[in-house]
């Protein structure tokens, strides 16, 4: 427990993993439980969902009864869903958490839990019922920072829901009770809710509000809250304020992903270890225990027969050792690739998105307008995620092959339906173009003829280079469907903006619908 209070995490796990392990062998199993929850709990701190739910799956056998332990290991798997932004599976998990709870007070986290996902949803009414119901029955009179937070959750359920006064009022009550208790932590929230309710009244304000945020996140090295004002401070501020603003969000996130993967990689090492220790262990017991059998059976045999009986012995045991030991190494062998497919199978996250879609058409009438909507949130979900994954995962190649290969990826997006144009491509001297800029151009290039694809349907796509010796200039232009200008951001193409701010570069959208849609990109060498 000192080393989790202390948070050197890979410590702490390692420590309940061997405990867990030695538990095993005396079936001890409310201990091994606790264990595997404090693993899981260590996992989710460090953003190994997936990790986290395969820990807590390997729990679930050894809960003999609904108590504190399967209360707590249902909210841990709706944590882990509502991270993943799996909302309907996290509902589910919470509800199941709520069943297994066993007085009043302990339903309330479950139930803002919930709350909070309808939040995310958009389901504000929803929401507003339940939070109205914990605040009714004053159950969180004695913990006051979670009614403050239970406050500000109303609050700002209010406030979506188009009720602005009473939502700040709630939302201010929440503020100021976690500034009379010191829950700084908690008044990063406030803060970015308070940012949200200002932004169009008193941009002023709101700006003050998600500065606030982002110093108490960046005091508590809360990573995830820092992105999330970073974030809101770049949605609203202009020039090189917001430019700072993107790169210190680029930096932040490709930092946590790198410390994360870490931490994955580090938790599944030490688990692999342990096992193959304990494997190591049980084969060397068993070797042992064989050769004093064996020792003993040949005094034995030598007393009684005599040499001739002993040395028919002794190769009769040779010969059974040998096949005990061929048979046990193919048993382990078998054993270690059946746990490498499963596990591989249980962090598969897009076969499991699939299964889950696949199962969603079986069950649900498609005739409804709202399972539609459902199932096409998913699908869209699961393209989000490949095409999420192939973009971080995918390198991108910066040397003298960079033109071909930057014209191959545009070239791909022709069809029957569309035809894409690329000019002068050959005459910018790319090797003159900092790496970074390179694959920062070829990402946000990807990203439009992305966008052509899903939103444009345009029969021709036009892509022109230029340069100047010191800046590269490329001009898209396609005949698709456009939309209005004030609509352009919401079509996703706000991380290209921030991408080309992030390089100094500059980037302009022009379209009217049925007009079409151009994009201007310059970019320094």
């Amino acid at each position: 427990m000192t080393d989790l209070q202390n948070k050197n995490f890979n410590s702490a796990f390692y420590s309940f993993n061997k405990s867990k392990i030695n538990l095993e062998t005396i079936k001890d199993s409310a201990n091994i439980v606790y264990n595997l929850i404090q693993m899981a709990s260590i996992q989710q701190i460090n953003g190994d969902y997936y990790g986290s739910k395969e820990t807590l799956t390997e729990a679930l056998p050894y809960l003999k009864k609904k108590d504190v332990y399967s209360a707590s290991i249902n909210n841990l798997f709706g944590i882990a869903d509502k991270e993943l932004s799996l909302y309907s599976d996290a509902i589910f998990y919470y509800e199941e958490a709520l069943k297994d709870c066993t007085d009043e007070v302990s339903k309330q986290s479950p139930l803002n839990n919930i709350a909070v996902v309808y939040i995310q949803q958009k389901k504000y009414g929803t929401a507003i019922k339940i939070l109205e119901s914990i605040i009714k029955k004053k159950l969180l009179e004695q913990a006051p920072v979670r009614k403050a937070g239970t406050l500000d959750n109303l609050g700002y359920a209010y406030f979506k829901n188009g009720m602005a006064k009473k939502g700040f009022s709630l939302m201010n009550e929440g503020y100021q009770l976690r500034r009379q208790i010191d829950d700084f932590y908690g008044s990063i929230e406030s803060n970015l809710h308070l940012a949200e309710f200002y932004s169009k009244a008193d941009s002023k304000k709101s700006t003050q509000y998600a500065q606030s945020a982002y110093e108490i996140a960046t005091k508590f090295n809360s990573v995830d809250e820092r992105l999330k004002a970073l974030s809101f401070l770049i949605s609203t501020e202009t020039g090189n304020k917001n430019a700072l603003y993107a790169q210190n969000y680029i930096a932040i996130n490709d930092s946590i992903i790198k410390v994360r993967n870490n931490f994955k990689n580090k938790f599944a090492r030490i688990k692999y270890d342990s096992k193959k220790e304990k494997d190591e262990n049980q084969k060397l017991r068993l070797e042992k225990v064989e050769n004093e059998l064996s020792l003993q059976e040949q005094k034995y045999q030598k007393v009684v027969a005599g040499i001739g009986v002993i040395f028919l012995i002794i190769v009769i045991v040779i010969l059974i050792r040998y096949y005990k030991n061929r048979s046990r190494i193919e048993k382990i062998k078998t054993a270690y690739d059946t746990e490498t497919r499963i596990a591989k199978d249980i962090h598969d996250e897009l076969a499991n998105d699939v299964f889950h879609a696949m199962t969603f058409t079986q069950t649900q009438p498609l005739t409804s307008e709202n399972t539609k909507e459902t199932l096409v949130q998913k699908l869209d979900n699961i393209y989000s995620r490949v095409r999420r994954i192939s973009q971080e995962n995918s390198t991108i190649d910066v040397t003298a092959n960079y033109a071909a290969n930057l014209k191959e990826m545009l070239s791909t997006y022709n069809s029957n339906i569309t035809n894409v144009i690329i000019n002068n491509i050959e005459k910018v001297n790319w090797e003159l173009v900092d790496n970074i800029k390179k694959v920062t151009l070829h990402r946000i290039l990807q990203e439009l003829m992305v966008n052509m694809k899903k939103h444009s349907q345009a029969s021709l796509v036009v892509v022109k280079f230029e340069s100047n010796g010191k800046t590269v200039f490329i001009d898209y232009t396609d005949n698709g469907k456009g939309c209005k200008k004030d609509k352009i951001i919401k079509n996703g193409l706000q991380n290209m903006e921030n991408r080309i701010l992030a390089i100094k570069g500059t980037i302009t959208f022009d379209s009217e619908p049925d007009k079409g849609f151009k994009v201007k990109i310059t970019l320094p060498k």
